[in-house]
């Protein structure tokens, strides 16, 4: 996988579900485009992860010295809450309750595909998200991508 883009926005349905959108779906390797791991993400979104991209993020996970307090913690809330979805017949992801209320996702959503993973918002804290931070885009732009021949550190 090269790598997921886009954004889309989505409606979901008075038990949670969306339809996941068809463009994204052709972006993933036929044996991702059915079975996800969502979770809680950095900000207050959720992040889907298709599952073969979940295994490899777990691998790398596995390998975290556990002994260490503090990477205890990061694995306990990374994972917290984490549960495996699957598109139905129709192609839609249901995103259970506790899920929706932990990042307050209501009735229209946005869906941003980067790298491997697809972020879930509630479309107006996406925006207010996004706005918020235009105004400092091309510092963070040049912090992040400054020094990209040194690996952007």
């Amino acid at each position: 996988m090269a790598g997921l883009v886009g954004e889309y926005e989505v409606k979901l349905d008075a038990k949670g579900r969306f339809l996941f959108p068809s463009h994204l779906r052709r972006q993933l390797s036929p044996a991702a485009q059915e079975s996800f791991m969502l979770n809680k993400g950095f900000e207050e979104c959720l992040t889907l992860y298709p599952m073969n991209e979940w295994e490899k993020l777990s691998e790398s996970l596995s390998k975290i010295n556990l002994f260490k307090p503090k990477n205890r913690m990061f694995y306990r809330l990374f994972h917290q809450g984490a549960k495996d979805v699957s598109l139905d017949k129709t192609g839609r992801v249901l995103i259970p309750s506790a899920h929706m209320e932990r990042v307050g996702l209501k009735k229209e959503a946005m869906i941003i595909a980067y790298n491997d993973r697809i972020e879930i918002w509630d479309k107006s804290t996406y925006f207010e998200m996004i706005e918020g931070s235009m105004l400092d885009f091309a510092d963070l732009a040049d912090e992040v991508m400054g020094n990209l021949e040194d690996g952007g550190e």
